[in-house]
């Protein structure tokens, strides 16, 4: 087993890393340099420190210090406390925080206060102040345990993450990683996110408990675990890592009536649905264009609205109705597992909601589909359905043409889809009330 307790770290000098101040946010270094010259430690710490090794740019840069969040208060005037489970420090600088973490201490039950902090083996509140080597130990993997000292520049590794960096490897720090995972279960989401981020292999040891410990996420409240979907989902790499979270049996947990029809082929839906998506979700973040939770979380769970829809259609409900009802019954099977903000579920209603509108191009109708706010998302979310085989190519095609056509063309185009077409059940429910 790899030692990751030694109290002895290894502290490499400026001269033997890689790590330049001139890489590092000038707001960062103010952070480190007033905690400095006021008496306290301060070290760059975490995905920085990480990032910065291995030659990558950072999101953000955090600090850990052994000032107090009050104390590190009366330095900086920009400063606001937040937190209970972990209360932190954030330095505004404008739109640039720095968030300013106290040295958290390891191996109590209990915080300063005397409130247990540990429920059913799970890390609740965690308070507990502590030294360097405590906070570095009590980290999640090696390669986010590494701290850049501002007082030397040196790079210091109490859990050999520097080791790690060069092999490649995601290890969790200490010799027991189901009690890790036990802790705070969201590091299985980041083990698949690291993985996926940085192209390393999870270590075996750390890699097994994924398969049997999934079911740990239930206890996480709802709204982190939205927060962690999109961390993994709407970074770039989100294709690789719905498909490492379905090779863990993960999205299972977070998405199980999604994850039931992942097993059934209707023409390689949707399966093939919900990779298109994240794929084009991908791309669009790539090429630096807008991507919205709404249309992401509307992908992920097109599958169970659209066959609760199929059903009710079935029942010879209305379209109008039967959607709305669906897209209910969609919501309310989720929101106990992952909370989806109000702000996002009304636009992931109305993009559900004119995918059988779309279908009626006859009249008027397509003219006050194009001035609906919500109608370019949908019409991406039609696309989508139609590389997926869903919906016939021509359907989308016809759109497309709609679009960049001059009104006399659309008008030709409206008049030449009235004949026959009254009455035509919504081709959303094709093959899917029988799922």
């Amino acid at each position: 087993m790899h030692e990751t307790t030694s109290p002895s770290p290894l502290i490499v000098p400026r001269s033997e890393h890689r790590i330049s101040r001139a890489d590092i946010s000038e707001n960062a270094l103010k952070v480190l340099y007033r905690l400095k010259d006021g008496g306290y430690g301060a070290y760059l710490v975490g995905g920085g420190v990480r990032d910065l090794l291995l030659g990558r740019e950072p999101k953000d840069f955090d600090v850990a210090t052994d000032a107090t969040p009050e104390q590190v208060r009366k330095v900086f005037r920009n400063c606001r406390l937040i937190g209970r489970r972990f209360r932190l420090a954030h330095v505004h600088f404008g739109r640039e925080i720095v968030e300013v973490a106290t040295f958290r201490g390891g191996g109590q039950d209990k915080d300063a206060d005397g409130e247990h902090r540990i429920r059913n083996g799970m890390i609740v509140r965690d308070n507990s102040y502590g030294t360097r080597q405590e906070d570095a130990l009590r980290r999640d993997f090696s390669i986010n345990g590494l701290y850049y000292n501002i007082a030397d520049f040196s790079v210091i590794d109490y859990a050999g993450g520097l080791e790690d960096l060069r092999a490649g490897r995601l290890r969790l720090i200490g010799d027991d990683p189901e009690k890790r995972y036990r802790e705070d279960p969201v590091r299985m989401l980041r083990a698949v996110r690291f993985a996926c981020k940085l192209g390393f292999n999870i270590e075996p040891s750390c890699e097994r408990p994924l398969f049997a410990l999934g079911y740990l996420l239930r206890d996480v409240p709802p709204a982190r675990l939205f927060e962690e979907i999109l961390k993994l989902l709407q970074t770039g790499l989100g294709l690789c890592a719905f498909e490492k979270l379905r090779h863990y049996r993960l999205f299972a947990q977070l998405f199980p009536t999604t994850d039931v029809l992942l097993d059934h082929e209707d023409h390689n839906f949707p399966i093939t649905f919900v990779s298109r998506g994240l794929e084009n979700t991908d791309r669009r973040i790539r090429e630096e264009k807008p991507v919205t939770p709404a249309f992401l979380f509307a992908v992920l769970l097109w599958g169970p609205v659209r066959r609760r829809f199929a059903q009710l259609l079935a029942g010879d409900m209305a379209a109008n109705k039967a959607m709305i009802l669906a897209a209910g019954d969609a919501f309310a099977r989720q929101r106990s597992l992952v909370a989806i903000p109000k702000r996002f579920a009304l636009p992931m209603r109305e993009i559900w909601s004119l995918q059988p509108r779309l279908e009626r191009r006859e009249g008027k109708r397509p003219h006050r589909l194009l001035a609906h706010p919500r109608f370019r998302a949908a019409y991406d979310f039609l696309l989508l359905r139609a590389e997926a085989g869903e919906v016939d190519l021509v359907l989308a095609d016809w759109w497309t043409r709609f679009q960049a056509a001059d009104s006399q063309t659309q008008a030709e185009m409206t008049a030449g889809t009235t004949k026959g077409r009254r009455r035509r059940r919504p081709a959303v429910e094709k093959g899917m009330a029988g799922t």
